[in-house]
């Protein structure tokens, strides 16, 4: 094998080499590729569809209240289980749910992306320092911080903001 095409092999091994490296620090740094499996958050986000978070939203600023977020499952130890929900309760705050309608420190919040009117009554919840209470926006088939065993999602358990949905649909966020 002459010179040449050593020297481009190489070159192409490289290429592809950094282009591999490039694409790990993307995605374990600065964005989470996500799919989403179930129903919960219908119709914003349907069954099958895959997101990208943005890692980056939360580095200098707090999750607000109607973020859609990756984090992970507070009831999973191992860290594996993602979950992506909607901010609802903020830290400090008590949050109730009356015959479907939340009520954020006794005032109704007004939620036009719920897919249905939701049903039943829970809580109150008073949201820890550094954690957040979670729903999804499919109230009725959703597993979300009214079920959960450890209710509230530490601030430092949220990988990023949903940004981008990318796969059966193209839609921002």
């Amino acid at each position: 094998m002459s010179s040449s095409v050593k020297q481009e092999i190489f070159s192409w091994i490289k290429t592809i080499l950094w282009a591999l490296v490039l694409a790990l620090v993307v995605n374990f740094v600065f964005i989470v590729n996500a799919n989403v499996p179930s129903g919960s958050m219908e119709n914003t986000i349907m069954t099958g569809d895959r997101i990208i978070a943005l890692r980056t939203s939360y580095w200098f600023d707090s999750p607000e209240r109607g973020d859609i977020v990756v984090f992970r499952f507070p009831d999973d130890e191992s860290g594996k289980t993602l979950y992506v929900k909607r901010v609802i309760g903020l830290p400090g705050e008590t949050v109730e749910i009356v015959d479907g309608t939340v009520y954020i420190d006794g005032t109704a919040l007004t939620e036009t992306y719920l897919k249905e009117p939701p049903l039943g009554s829970f809580g109150p919840y008073t949201v820890p320092e550094g954690h957040y209470f979670m729903l999804g926006d499919n109230r009725n088939g959703s597993s979300d911080s009214r079920f959960w065993e450890n209710t509230y999602v530490a601030e430092d358990e949220i990988l990023g903001k949903v940004v981008l949905r990318y796969y059966k649909g193209f839609k921002l966020f």
